[in-house]
């Protein structure tokens, strides 16, 4: 079991919780992710490692409030302990050799982000971080984005903060304007992803995406995790979560990420009044 040391909440949907994972925090890298059980019966949930302190062995893990296991974690309090909390899971991300980086995030998909441009910016990359949200009422870990970057270059949908429109028009325009990347990680909804390959493809600058899709066992037992990158099935869970964004299959992806929709809208609801988790 894994004690909570500090809980914030980011917006009215998203949580980050700081753990202790001595054993975790030794061997993380930027992009893996652990596993993540709430109670015996509870759900399996994938998470990406948001931040890392090898010194202090803690963890930091970022998730939205969405589901029946996110709203049983998201209620647990400081002090309280998780049940489970398995990795570092998946493949690092490749962050070395490159000369300048763009980083893309989208949403929650900022917390996954802010790790590889903190790595990045520590060995003296330079790193543009583009971040997208709907709104300002939902933007999350500016401070931090702030100083893991060279620049931090904000859009929100309705204009409410930084520059109106997405991350793809500031993507654009840097590159119109000669920003120089010879790297693209963007990281995100699968929309969001996919357009951002959309632009980078038409400027030949090959793009890093973070896949997050159906996940159970985390070990590449269940296939559950499976996705079609340049014509062959790759497991997320021990090929990626990385992949070369040219090549993914969004439109498999996207499907196959619905498949539960239903069943997740009742279970949800289901445990919320069982439990009185709001």
């Amino acid at each position: 079991m894994n004690r909570i040391l500090e809980k914030r909440e980011l917006n009215s949907t998203t949580v980050l919780l700081k753990l202790e994972a001595a054993e975790i925090a030794a061997k993380a890298q930027p992009g893996q992710f652990v596993i993540v059980r709430t109670g015996e019966l509870g759900e399996r949930i994938p998470l990406t490692i948001e931040d890392y302190d090898r010194e202090a062995g803690t963890i930091q893990i970022v998730f939205q409030k969405v589901g029946a296991g996110t709203l049983l974690l998201g209620a647990l309090k400081e002090g309280e302990m998780v049940t489970d909390v398995a990795g570092p899971l998946g493949v690092a991300t490749h962050l070395d050799g490159y000369r300048k980086v763009a980083v893309v995030g989208g949403g929650v998909g900022c917390a996954i982000a802010y790790p590889q441009a903190k790595h990045l910016h520590g060995q003296g990359v330079p790193v543009d971080l583009i971040a997208g949200f709907r709104s300002k009422e939902i933007v999350i870990l500016e401070e931090e984005m702030r100083r893991a970057c060279d620049r931090l270059l904000l859009a929100t949908d309705d204009g409410s903060y930084g520059q109106k429109g997405f991350v793809t028009d500031i993507l654009r325009e840097q590159i119109e304007v000669g920003a120089g990347y010879d790297r693209v990680i963007a990281i995100g909804p699968v929309p969001m992803m996919r357009a951002v390959c959309g632009v980078t493809k038409e400027y030949g600058i090959p793009t890093t995406v973070s896949l997050n899709p159906i996940m159970i066992d985390g070990t590449g037992m269940c296939g559950g995790c499976r996705v079609t990158v340049g014509g062959k099935v790759r497991f997320a869970c021990v090929d990626g979560p990385d992949f070369d964004g040219h090549e993914v299959d969004f439109d498999e992806l996207m499907k196959r990420n619905g498949s539960y929709r239903e069943q997740e809208a009742e279970k949800k609801g289901h445990v919320c009044r069982l439990l009185g988790v709001e």
